[in-house]
């Protein structure tokens, strides 16, 4: 019974520490400003958790195909 009782209590662990890492990931709404080369220029709503230098994911946003009938 102890056995799994344990195996629960770990399993519960491990669930709350994934789920506290994804919510600590920030993201930000920003919109291109301009691109010249291999520079991108962003202008970002909210700024807060990020510093000059630092490295940073982008992903495009995913436009929906319409389709009619």
């Amino acid at each position: 019974m102890s056995k799994k009782i344990m195996t629960l209590v770990l399993a519960m662990a491990f669930t709350v520490g994934v789920a506290g890492v994804s919510l600590a990931a920030k993201s930000a709404t920003c919109e291109v400003k301009a691109i010249d080369g291999n520079t991108v220029t962003l202008e970002c709503k909210d700024t807060k958790g990020l510093k000059e230098g630092m490295k940073v994911k982008v992903k495009s946003a995913v436009k929906k195909a319409v389709e009619g009938c």
